[in-house]
């Protein structure tokens, strides 16, 4: 099968049947803004090197799906100016008051990758963190990062889907077999597919500062379309499969071509 349409079923087989999601009280697919806040120092890592590798001094960079900027941000004064795209005003809000705080010049796009993508300027590097996994047609979303980068593209995504943390949760609320795939290894592919040759680290690293348990019983609830009535039961099974506390993760990058 063609890497690109191997991708797009391996994430549509991550939908929630429409049973599960016809009786949730609320969305389950949530973003809380308070998950992507970022630290002031910020610790560098495989993806920030090969960014701030690329990176020309007075640079600029693009974030896309860009939170709180934790991958913008990295780069310190390195970066004269910071662009950031997202789907949710609050993140752009956080994104713009860690740029000021650190005296850097931002822009804000508010949308979805690639849709905005023809009113962003082009950045010297484009980078988007734990992003792809939300992407069923990728390659539209790729050719706009490489389009909009004048050096470099650097991606940053777990081994495994970020929900998949919650496969056996799923199990036990929903008797639900959930998946694991796509992989970066499949990106890497599609990568190919497009004429683009990527290259791929591995690593893994401790897991940032956990979220504290009322907030962690809330959204495990919202995530499994369960109501608060379950909050007793998710408790106990939190408490039973304890978080990790580290996560393998994997950076892909590339200069700059043609396509």
């Amino acid at each position: 099968m063609i890497p690109s349409q191997l991708w797009r079923e391996k994430l549509e087989a991550w939908a929630i049947p429409q049973e599960i999601l016809n009786q949730a009280p609320e969305s389950p697919w949530i973003h809380p803004p308070v998950l992507f806040q970022i630290p002031q120092m910020i610790e560098m890592t495989p993806s920030h090197e090969k960014a701030l590798e690329a990176l020309p001094e007075n640079g600029t960079i693009l974030d896309v799906g860009c939170g709180g900027g934790l991958a913008a941000f990295a780069m310190g004064k390195r970066a004269a100016k910071v662009i950031g795209v997202d789907h949710q005003n609050e993140m752009l809000e956080m994104f713009t008051e860690n740029a000021r705080a650190r005296k850097i010049d931002s822009e804000v796009y508010l949308g979805f990758w690639p849709e905005v993508s023809a009113k962003v300027e082009k950045a010297d590097v484009t980078v988007a963190h734990h992003v792809v996994y939300n992407v069923r047609d990728i390659i539209p979303f790729l050719s706009a990062m490489n389009l909009h980068a004048n050096k470099r593209v650097v991606i940053e995504m777990p081994q495994h889907h970020p929900l998949s943390n919650l496969n056996a949760a799923w199990k036990y609320f929903w008797n639900l077999d959930r998946p694991l795939k796509p992989t970066p290894k499949d990106l890497v592919n599609v990568l190919a597919e497009m004429g683009i040759a990527a290259h791929l680290k591995s690593w893994a690293a401790p897991v940032r500062a956990g979220q504290e348990l009322d907030e962690l019983i809330e959204f495990t609830r919202i995530r499994l379309c369960l109501d608060k009535s379950r909050d007793d039961e998710i408790k106990s099974f939190l408490e039973a499969h304890p978080q990790p506390t580290a996560r393998d993760l994997a950076t892909i990058w590339w200069d700059k071509t043609a396509n």
